[in-house]
């Protein structure tokens, strides 16, 4: 897992991703790795880009990450953008 992170701390990218959506099915995943706001735009970008997906909010400093979704989220399609971003979806978060 490579961090996007400098050694002191910083961060490569200032950029934030926000969406806001009000109506679907509200899931929260546990992800690890995830440190900094460039973190946060790479995980809501790739888990944007799954098919059925309405709204990401990511969570860095709690390491979860909340999917809205038209209907019931696809697990196994969430976790493999996570993966493609360079993080590791380890569950739904209780």
């Amino acid at each position: 897992m490579s961090s996007c992170c400098t050694t002191d701390g910083g961060c490569h990218s200032n950029a934030a991703v926000a969406q806001t959506v009000t109506a679907g099915a509200a899931t929260v995943y546990a992800v690890s790795g995830m440190t900094c706001s460039h973190c946060k735009t790479a995980v809501t970008e790739a888990v944007s880009a799954v098919d059925g997906v309405l709204s990401v909010d990511v969570d860095v400093d709690a390491g979860r990450v909340t999917v809205i979704t038209e209907r019931s989220p696809d697990d196994e399609l969430i976790t493999k953008a996570v993966d493609e971003a360079g993080y590791e979806l380890t569950g739904r978060a209780s």
